[in-house]
């Protein structure tokens, strides 16, 4: 059996340097439905979407916040309070791309403010999630962005 599985590898990787094209294509269609999936479950206002692209025990963390969540049901609790912190919450996918189990999540996030800082105004900011994948689900996720772009929108620091 490891014979036969050797060779089958063997082949995929003749054929990805006889055909290039075909396993990049491969890879962006799953680096794609990751992110959308990602994406698509941030914006549902059920959180469930969301907990479906993550394994039972992943691993988020907001590292501009320090926040770290571990497992669906910690998800499904930061879901809610990201939903009931921001108005309008809205998260768009700029790019996606993952290969060989880790990649990353290009977005813009934004809304306007009503928990985070309680000041009502609008605010948008770039991010980017580094992510490992098991599987066809995220099993960490680090979500990277500049607070003080956030915080010098909303008023909470001068504008530059």
């Amino acid at each position: 059996m490891l014979i036969v599985a050797r060779r089958l590898a063997i082949m995929g990787s003749c054929l990805g340097l006889l055909f290039p094209g075909a396993a990049t294509r491969t890879a962006t269609a799953a680096s794609k439905t990751i992110g959308q999936k990602w994406i698509d479950g941030w914006n549902a206002v059920d959180p469930s979407l969301l907990v479906e692209a993550f394994t039972p025990d992943a691993i988020y963390e907001d590292v501009a916040f320090g926040i770290r969540k571990k497992g669906s049901a910690e998800l499904r609790e930061q879901h809610k309070s990201d939903h009931d912190d921001v108005g309008g919450f809205y998260v768009k996918l700029v790019a996606s791309h993952v290969t060989d189990g880790h990649g990353t999540i290009e977005w813009v996030y934004g809304g306007r403010d009503v928990g985070l800082f309680k000041t009502g105004k609008p605010f948008e900011v770039r991010g980017v999630s580094v992510i490992e994948v098991r599987g066809s689900r995220i099993s960490r996720n680090l979500d990277y962005y500049d607070m003080a772009t956030i915080m010098k929108q909303v008023g909470l620091l001068p504008a530059s």
